[in-house]
């Protein structure tokens, strides 16, 4: 009887060499390790502009209360990044984070709903330092078609479609309140974008192929109330350790929930 051929899991095996982004390995990696991968990157780039010219991984794990063994086995998922008794290259190691997450080119992103919140994501600069451009709003509200927030006129909703094929956009922020956002989901899939972030206090249903996380700001405080009430721990420690937000991210090939643990 022929014996059953052994799968191998693709790995790097060359110094620098990376998982390509959108591969089935990429789509297999937990929540929890893509959050951690996002927060990597933010901790390097600090540590890079304080002028570090090399980071070790206890360095990393320090600054963001994880175990050191953590990052190395997250960091070697993505490449043979790290160079022995040196530690890992702040740019290289930037590049190769940003590569695996999908942030080494811009992404077009609109924006539905220009209340309080929505002005406020406009305005926050933190989004175009990681490649995505806010390109245009949108309202259903007639007094605020027509205005002007960050150099982008707010648009009326019969020109979502239009707008979201002329400018490419793949990305779209809903702001609108909870009794709107699903009508408004239904109108972004229809458009042609691919993934939404949601912070409308609702559970919204879109197609397998559109990647949908959603953020709950008053489910936030619920819980970190309730964490000091009981225990007093850190809730950013307990969240990045596991997300307790509400993401889905559904996509063809995952169609069950992730698993939160690696």
């Amino acid at each position: 009887m022929p014996s059953r051929a052994k799968r191998v899991r693709p790995t790097p095996q060359l110094p620098g060499e990376l998982i390509k982004a959108g591969s089935p390995w990429a789509a297999r990696r937990s929540r929890a390790t893509v959050i951690r991968l996002s927060w990597y990157l933010r901790q390097v780039q600090m540590m890079a502009q304080a002028g570090a010219v090399r980071i070790s991984s206890q360095e990393l794990a320090d600054g963001l209360g994880v175990t050191a063994a953590q990052v190395r086995k997250d960091l070697a998922a993505i490449g043979s990044l790290g160079h022995p008794g040196v530690g890992y290259r702040p740019q290289e190691l930037a590049q190769a984070i940003r590569h695996v997450l999908g942030l080494d080119r811009q992404w077009s992103v609109v924006l539905v709903g220009v209340g309080n919140l929505g002005r406020a994501l406009v305005r926050y600069g933190g989004f175009r330092v990681q490649g995505f451009q806010v390109v245009a709003l949108f309202d259903s509200d007639p007094d605020k078609v027509g205005q002007e927030v960050e150099g982008l006129r707010i648009r009326p909703m019969e020109e979502l479609a239009s707008a979201v094929a002329e400018l490419a956009a793949q990305l779209a922020i809903i702001t609108v309140p909870a009794s709107a956002a699903q009508s408004v989901a239904d109108r972004l899939v229809a458009a042609g974008i691919r993934g939404i972030l949601n912070f409308a206090p609702v559970v919204l249903r879109v197609p397998p192929s559109v990647s949908l996380v959603s953020v709950d700001l008053t489910v936030q405080l619920e819980q970190l109330a309730y964490l000091v009430l009981t225990s007093g721990r850190s809730y950013a420690k307990s969240a990045f350790a596991r997300p307790s937000y509400s993401v889905r991210a559904r996509r063809r090939t995952q169609e069950s929930s992730p698993d939160l643990e690696t």
